[in-house]
């Protein structure tokens, strides 16, 4: 569904490359974690997606980019939006409109969604999501996880096929980064969507996650299943990524051949593998 073919980008009066040999292919229906540090090319990456790059940004673009078949140069930034949403970390600056149903009429009806479909398409995505009492709610009453669930719902009910999220969880506690994650999930499972969020909270991202894309300086450092990823505990704190303490934990044990399961990636998981190892 994805696919980068050796690409590399330095932005107009960049020093360096911000991406450099990237060779990667993304398939329908995965749910993708992007994790590194500041500067290691994760933005890039989901500009690269989603048609930012090469259409919004300037710079020195090589190789190739396809999304669903189309080469993003060629396309125009509207026929990449029909197919990949984006969601950005500044919640507030995304939002044109003051209550929550506008705020799903504004893409609905700027795309040209037929009018007889917008109403079933509104309701649908707000009760899936479980905030259809919001639905005549002024916007600047909601608390920053609503305000998000409504920016997702408006970009999902133009039906992407590719859910692209930088951040959606920075200005979040933790209960309501989780509640967006498992809508994420709910997403990815019941429609089939392809998710890829760029996150800074590993444990949610392993968690929720099939696949983890560790950046660094530019290029892919560590590419594979949360468990796979998570086994080096070392190769993550070389590059100031901090691992998650259950997977610390079973590494750890592992090196003193405690242990010889999969690395767990939330408390259940880490809690079986303490009470076998009790046994």
């Amino acid at each position: 569904m994805i696919e980068f073919k050796n690409f590399s980008f330095k932005y107009k009066n960049g020093e360096k490359n911000a991406l450099s040999g990237i060779n990667l292919k993304l398939n329908k229906g995965d749910f993708v974690g992007v994790i590194g540090n500041s500067g290691a090319g994760k933005s890039t990456f989901t500009y690269a997606v989603n048609g930012v790059i090469p259409h919004h940004f300037e710079g020195d673009f090589f190789g190739e980019v396809i999304v669903k078949g189309i080469d993003t140069v060629e396309s125009s930034p509207s026929e990449l939006a029909l197919s990949v949403g984006s969601v950005f970390q500044d919640i507030d600056g995304q939002m044109v409109s003051s209550v929550v149903e506008d705020e799903l009429l504004f893409g609905l009806e700027n795309f040209g969604v037929p009018h007889e479909e917008i109403e079933a398409r509104i309701t649908d995505i707000l009760e899936m999501v479980g905030i259809e009492d919001l639905r005549y709610r002024n916007i600047s009453t909601l608390s920053g996880g609503q305000k998000q669930k409504v920016a997702i719902c408006a970009v999902v009910s133009l039906m992407p096929d590719i859910l692209v999220l930088d951040e959606p969880t920075a200005e979040l506690d933790p209960q309501s980064s989780h509640q967006i994650f498992s809508m994420l999930r709910m997403l990815n499972e019941k429609m089939g969507i392809t998710i890829i969020v760029v996150e800074q909270k590993i444990m949610l991202l392993s968690e929720f996650s099939k696949r983890l894309l560790i950046f660094n300086e530019g290029s892919i450092y560590l590419d594979g299943s949360p468990q796979e990823v998570l086994k080096d505990t070392y190769k993550l704190q070389d590059i100031g990524v901090n691992c998650p303490r259950v997977a610390s934990l079973a590494n750890a044990l592992a090196e003193r051949k405690l242990y010889e399961g999969e690395v767990p990636v939330n408390i259940d998981d880490a809690e079986v593998m303490v009470r076998n190892i009790i046994k």
